[in-house]
C-alpha cells in the first residue's frame, strides 16, 4: 500500500521537525527508546520520530507496522483528544497498529509497556 504523495515543502518541514524531536526527546521517551533502540527489543528494528503520511510517530517498527505514542499531559485536552483520535483512525485505516501510553507511565509501568509492545509485535490483532 502506498501512502498519498505529500507536498515537498511540507515534507521537508516535517523531516526537519522530526530531527528536532529526536534531538529533544522527553525523559519518558528516552526511557522507552533505551529499551527499543539498536534491536535490543527482541531483535526488532524501531525508529524514533518517524514521518508517516501527514504525521510523525514517536516510535515505529516497520516489520510489525506498529506505532507507539507517548502522550504528555496536553493529550487530555479536548482539542488534542479529537486530533489524536482522527490521527489514530487515519493510521489504522492505512494498516498501522497504534499503541498509546501516558508519558508518565514510561518509568512506573515500563514492564507493562514492554509487554504490550511484545504482544503487539508477536500476537495477531484481535478482531
Amino acid at each position: 500500500m502506498r501512502l498519498p504523495q505529500e507536498n515537498p515543502r511540507r515534507l521537508a518541514f516535517k523531516t526537519k521537525f522530526a530531527r528536532e524531536l529526536r534531538r529533544d526527546m522527553t525523559k519518558h521517551e528516552r526511557i522507552i527508546w533505551f529499551e527499543l533502540r539498536a534491536r535490543r527489543f527482541d531483535g526488532l528494528h524501531f525508529r524514533r520520530q518517524q514521518t508517516i503520511g501527514p504525521y510523525i510517530a514517536d516510535f515505529y517498527c516497520a516489520s510489525a507496522k506498529l506505532i507507539i505514542e507517548l502522550d504528555g499531559g496536553h493529550h487530555t485536552e479536548i482539542q488534542q483528544l479529537e486530533y489524536d483520535t482522527a490521527r489514530t483512525r487515519w493510521l489504522e485505516a492505512n494498516g498501522f497498529r497504534v499503541l498509546r501510553f501516558s508519558n508518565f507511565a514510561g518509568k512506573r509501568e515500563l514492564n507493562s509497556i514492554l509487554e504490550a509492545i511484545w504482544q503487539a509485535t508477536h500476537l495477531p490483532p484481535s478482531p
